[in-house]
């Protein structure tokens, strides 16, 4: 396995995310804030009103779809991920976390809208959408969507569920001395009861337990915040002088200010997953007056899972006195895990476990909910889905049991991979969205709240399907 690491999996990963995916991530969500105006900063009240208003709906709320989302981001990314990145990239691995979050709020909005705009009516009456949706009926290419939906039932069924698995472990043994195969076979048992209830279930799930734990976490951090008041200038300085300091630079570009960069995107994509296309699977499903109000949630999505929860991780670990920037010879979960001890006593190992649980627990199930949208893209008959549930069930296994540093590599070429093709697609059909926005625009402007009929959108074509043929119920 080591062979296959070095030799195939690290040297396709230093390509993507060394010479292609950061450029490409940095570009378009500089092109989709010149395009929006800025939305994430002129629209951000409207996406906390938006929430606030989003509980009710026919189907899946808009409320469940933002919970649903927010577990697939809100999970190992940003306890075990903040870590990796602080470990390999230093304190300045946090200042470019916040520029790829500020950057793909407004990816997220307009990938999100896209799911919107383009997403079908399924049997049961529920929506299912997302890339594959719109790279085959806003592009016309069929091929390209099945390509897509392929590596995201991939990327999230398989790879990244193995992630949140191995995180799991991880701090069920270093902290409890819990073998990595009691932790497999519990993994097993909590699991196929949420996943064989399919999507709506999912939903309801994460709609309850998500809010609920990262408020706790929000909390917990916001204590030691509070109680190390007059560390914060400190830890801010050391992420902004890791980024721009001097004294990184002397060190040589590619050991101290590139190292921080590309750690710092590849960790924040992880987190936040702006550009990557897979809230937006989730994004279609919920019953709303206008794809933008969507679109808005999940925007606000995106800055809480970075901005608030990912800065809450590491401002724990550069006050802790347990992180050191190069090696400090813990890695992931159990760093943040030591670094909340050492700040609020050994009691909290006990409520840590719970809380990198259940977010990684969580993530499992958001996974799972992208991963059925494809497949029902791909048309999967209910074998087939029950032999997925099979197969996701046996990675989350397999995930507990293996090593960090090979899930972590498979899961950045997979997620390097599937992120470079939404990215292509949504800058393509930008113009869709962008016409949407506009809509949205004009009705809030007037006072209204904003009800999307296709006809009367200003669309740069015709919308396919009859979705959007006639006025929604207001949401």
């Amino acid at each position: 396995m080591d062979f296959i690491q070095q030799k195939l999996i690290d040297p396709v990963s230093t390509v993507l995310w060394t010479y292609v995916l950061v450029y490409v991530l940095v570009a378009a969500g500089v092109y989709f804030t010149i395009r929006t105006r800025f939305v994430q900063l002129r629209y951000f009240g409207r996406m906390l009103s938006q929430l606030r208003n989003s509980r009710s709906g026919e189907g899946i709320s808009s409320f469940q779809a933002f919970c649903v989302g927010l577990a697939s981001r809100v999970g190992t990314g940003n306890i075990a991920g903040v870590a990796i990145a602080l470990t390999l990239g230093g304190p300045g691995a946090v200042f470019w976390m916040w520029v790829v979050a500020a950057l793909g709020m407004a990816t997220a909005l307009i990938e999100a809208t896209l799911g919107q705009l383009f997403k079908v009516r399924a049997d049961d009456g529920s929506f299912r959408g997302g890339p594959a949706f719109y790279i085959e009926r806003g592009l016309g290419s069929r091929a390209g969507g099945v390509v897509f939906a392929v590596l995201l039932v991939f990327t999230f069924g398989i790879a990244f569920n193995m992630v949140q698995a191995n995180a799991i472990s991880d701090v069920l043994q270093g902290a409890h001395e819990v073998s990595p195969t009691w932790t497999s076979l519990g993994l097993l048992v909590l699991s196929a009861p949420v996943l064989f209830g399919g999507l709506r279930r999912v939903a309801r799930v994460a709609e309850v337990v998500l809010p609920l734990m990262a408020l706790l976490y929000v909390l917990l951090a916001l204590t030691i915040v509070v109680l190390n008041i007059g560390e914060l200038p400190g830890v801010l300085g050391q992420i902004v002088g890791g980024a721009f300091g001097v004294r990184e630079m002397a060190g040589g570009f590619t050991g101290g200010v590139a190292a921080a960069l590309l750690n710092g995107v590849k960790r924040g994509l992880f987190s936040n997953e702006a550009g990557m296309g897979s809230a937006p699977n989730v994004a279609a499903t919920a019953t709303v007056s206008h794809p933008v109000k969507q679109g808005l949630i999940q925007s606000l999505g995106v800055f809480v899972d970075t901005m608030i929860i990912c800065s809450a991780t590491a401002f724990i670990i550069l006050v802790s006195g347990v992180y050191r920037p190069a090696d400090s010879g813990m890695q992931g979960a159990t760093l943040t895990q030591s670094a909340v001890a050492a700040n609020l006593g050994s009691w909290t190992m006990a409520l840590m476990t719970v809380l990198v649980f259940t977010f990684a627990f969580s993530s499992v199930l958001g996974n799972y909910a992208y991963a059925e949208v494809n497949l029902f893209f791909l048309g999967a008959r209910q074998s087939a889905i029950t032999a997925f549930r099979v197969a996701v069930l046996v990675a989350v296994a397999l995930g507990a049991l293996s090593e960090l540093d090979l899930v972590w590599a498979v899961a950045d070429v997979a997620m390097g991979l599937m992120a470079l093709v939404n990215l292509v697609a949504i800058v393509l059909l930008g113009k869709w969205a962008f016409a949407a926005l506009r809509d949205y625009q004009r009705q809030a402007a007037a006072g209204e709240d904003p009800v999307f009929i296709a006809s009367d959108a200003g669309l740069p074509g015709a919308l396919p399907g009859d979705v959007w043929q006639r006025q929604h119920d207001r949401a």
